[in-house]
């Protein structure tokens, strides 16, 4: 009987019908053991980071009127799978108690802190559901709450997973429980920091978590299963004539979700990496397609491939007194983003600037940033930019796709170009 792990995220539980494809595809695997990590459904996360929002601006009680909102859709869900209401609620309610007794705690530490005990919610709310739908439809199902196994820092809202703490804990846990079950259903996106605070693993994070618990549990194979058939060669919203990729190294892996690319976690790769399991990115709208494996063994030629990331910021930054850029300066400028958790998309030093793309990380971090840059430094900004990443490019689609666009940033490396791009202005035709 092998072992395997599968990761189903936001999109294969947004919904009643959604929740029953995820049993048939576990009945197509019934002779094996599963650990089933389960996002949050739909756009829960979304939903409570207003929760978040509410609480820190008006307080408990405003915040928890948003909060009931969520668990309504949770309890209509539940009734359309035929669970009991009552039963379910009485979970919800167990968990938003643990959350906010948490808070409590958490307010004394940071924003941060509070907001992974109460966004995390979205996960455990989803697994306390499909738990009890499985349970009613399948034999020997558990539930696990990931926060036992995963050890983090306190890093809130992008914890840093302690591996040989987690590898204890699931050494002890959950490997006691596959033996006893057949099906262990536990959460993405979160772990346990030091101080028994809840702390998320950074925005679609679950990926990770199959991860994390793929490398301590020694399995062979990861599965995720998606709303694509596999890797893409381009976002598929966004471009025509795409292609699936059936199989890609780890590396190739690596460079895709390093420059944006939303199909895996960027974390994801290197746990699996390290033991040689193999990553299958499998379509949970046609489970019997291949999808894309993800391995040591690559294609020998890859097809072009476009990552664009929307939102993204231009800095150019020069020294007051036109003296060079030099190791000094950029260990400033490094330290400075890493203190307010900057998200570098790509970089290019001179003599006397040095230019870098960065990912939006919202108003408040970046008006920081800038208020520390501004005492030693000269600064151009540009905002609302796209950045495309190409992988093999030819001439034709990189001109193709800055046609009509403003080139701001530009570079080139040898499989990879980078390329920031605002819309060119556009003249009115007069009748």
């Amino acid at each position: 009987m092998s072992l395997r792990i599968f990761k189903f995220g936001g999109a294969s539980v947004r919904d009643a019908d959604n929740i029953r494809n995820l049993l048939r595809i576990l009945e197509r695997y019934k002779n094996d053991k599963i650990v089933l990590v389960v996002s949050a459904m739909g756009k829960t996360t979304n939903a409570l980071e207003e929760v978040v929002k509410e609480y820190l601006e008006s307080g408990a009680e405003k915040s928890r009127s948003l909060l009931n909102e969520i668990i309504e859709g949770h309890l209509n869900t539940a009734a359309e799978l035929g669970l009991s209401s009552e039963d379910y609620k009485s979970d919800l309610d167990a968990l938003v108690q643990s959350a906010f007794t948490a808070i409590t705690q958490a307010e004394k530490k940071s924003k941060s802190a509070v907001y992974d005990q109460i966004v995390s919610l979205g996960e455990l709310f989803s697994t306390k559901l499909v738990a009890r739908f499985l349970q009613s439809n399948l034999n020997k199902v558990v539930w696990q709450d990931v926060r036992e196994l995963i050890y983090t820092d306190n890093t809130y809202r992008e914890g840093v997973v302690n591996f040989k703490k987690t590898q204890d804990n699931v050494d002890s846990v959950l490997k006691v429980l596959s033996d006893k079950n057949r099906i262990v259903i536990t959460q993405g996106f979160l772990g346990r920091s030091r101080e028994g605070l809840t702390v998320t693993l950074g925005r679609e994070g679950s990926d990770f978590t199959a991860a994390i618990l793929a490398f301590c549990m020694d399995v062979e194979d990861v599965y995720i299963w998606k709303d694509v058939p596999g890797v893409l060669t381009a976002d598929p919203r966004k471009f025509q004539n795409v292609e699936k990729i059936d199989r890609m190294s780890y590396k190739e892996a690596i460079e895709m979700t390093y420059y944006g690319a939303q199909v895996i976690h960027p974390k994801t790769i290197r746990p699996l990496q390290n033991k040689g399991i193999r990553l299958h990115v499998k379509s949970f709208i046609h489970p019997d397609s291949e999808g894309t494996i993800i391995s040591m063994d690559g294609l020998l030629n890859y097809p072009p491939i476009v990552v664009i990331q929307e939102d993204v910021i231009l800095m150019q930054i020069s020294s007051r007194d036109f003296s060079f850029i030099a190791e000094n300066h950029l260990s400033q400028i490094f330290t400075l983003m890493n203190k307010y958790r900057i998200k570098l998309c790509s970089m290019r030093n001179s003599a006397i600037s040095f230019t870098i793309c960065i990912k939006n990380p919202g108003s408040e971090e970046f008006e920081k940033l800038l208020k520390e840059l501004d005492k030693d430094f000269l600064m151009d900004i540009f905002q609302n930019l796209q950045l495309y990443t190409l992988r093999y490019a030819n001439e034709n689609l990189i001109e193709n796709l800055t046609k009509n666009k403003v080139v701001l940033f530009e570079e080139r490396m040898k499989y990879t170009i980078q390329i920031a791009v605002r819309p060119a202005l556009e003249l009115i035709e007069k009748a």
